[in-house]
């Protein structure tokens, strides 16, 4: 198992639960999961523990260097599976495995649609109503493997990266129960990926800008796209950053006629929040930073 992420913890945790033997461990340390600037980051030193798997630490996150080139080669694994690992596997690695390696990909479209990094994210951002987790051998490229299962949930209305990591949670746990045997006695059919493939980029910390220019929907889906574990959406007042965890839309009758886009327009008690977007408003319900609650009200902009 080749994982560092809390969504890959809930799966792992699964499968030795229900009798799947895991010889080894691949992580990461705190330490170079920082450095590697992992979202979601869990450490999986309490399973190895609890069920006596050895840890290897990785030396690095891409497994090139030779330390780890060198682990694989030795070890000579049947099956890799994954606990959350956000980097392509060298080639020199998956060559030692016997059966191969089990990618788990999920985008709105069928791969090749959908490639690459942060589809979650990504699909909530581009307001997306379905989600298609692919299960497939991992091959050199990105996401390109044979596929032997797949299976498609809902992106609801309240949905938010945290809770798809969930329901991705909840049926790679029941996939790889299943598909796990089947792999080991060669008891699986595989699909090639046909089509012109396309790509989800890279997203970054500094991606988390708000542009208030967008409609209040598309701010909302912006925001539950990338909070927690993520960095979270951020914004300025007055100079100082504020990151807004967690809002909703709120309304699109009520005007106030004299307030400018992105402008905080109501603030509440309890330090809840309205600012007026282009089609509606947007009600602030978790953040960090300081909202001024009396006086003249200010405007949120870019800084």
């Amino acid at each position: 198992m080749c994982g560092c992420h809390e969504s890959g913890w809930e799966v792992i945790k699964f499968l030795l639960e229900s009798g799947i033997g895991i010889s080894h461990f691949v992580t990461l340390t705190k330490e170079k999961a920082k450095k590697a600037k992992v979202s979601g980051y869990k450490s999986f030193e309490d399973l190895a523990k609890k069920y006596s798997v050895p840890v290897y630490y990785a030396k690095k996150y891409s497994l090139t260097a030779p330390e780890d080139t060198a682990f694989f080669r030795k070890m000579k694994f049947d099956l890799l599976i994954q606990g959350g690992w956000q980097r392509l596997f060298p080639s020199e690695v998956l060559e030692t495995i016997k059966i191969g390696a089990v990618g788990v990909h999920g985008s709105s479209e069928f791969l090749p649609k959908g490639r690459g990094r942060s589809p979650i994210n990504w699909s909530l951002i581009e307001g997306k109503k379905r989600f298609i987790i692919q299960y497939f051998l991992i091959k050199n490229g990105i996401d390109d493997g044979d596929i032997f299962y797949y299976e498609i949930f809902d992106i609801n209305d309240w949905d938010d990266c945290k809770t798809l990591y969930y329901k991705n949670s909840i049926i790679t746990k029941r996939v790889l129960l299943e598909w796990i045997p089947k792999l080991f006695v060669g008891n699986v059919k595989f699909r090639q990926q046909k089509g012109k493939p396309t790509y989800y980029p890279k997203r970054t910390a500094e991606d988390g800008l708000i542009d208030w220019n967008k409609n209040v929907f598309e701010i909302y889906n912006f925001i539950r796209a990338i909070t927690k574990p993520y960095p979270g959406a951020f914004t300025f007042l007055g100079g100082k950053k504020i990151t807004i965890w967690k809002a909703q839309p709120f309304d699109t009758r009520i005007v106030y006629k004299n307030a400018v886009t992105g402008e905080i327009v109501e603030v509440f008690d309890n330090g809840n929040f309205i600012i007026k977007c282009n089609m509606g408003l947007l009600l602030v319900l978790n953040y960090t930073g300081k909202i001024f609650l009396r006086g003249k009200l200010n405007s949120i902009r870019k800084s």
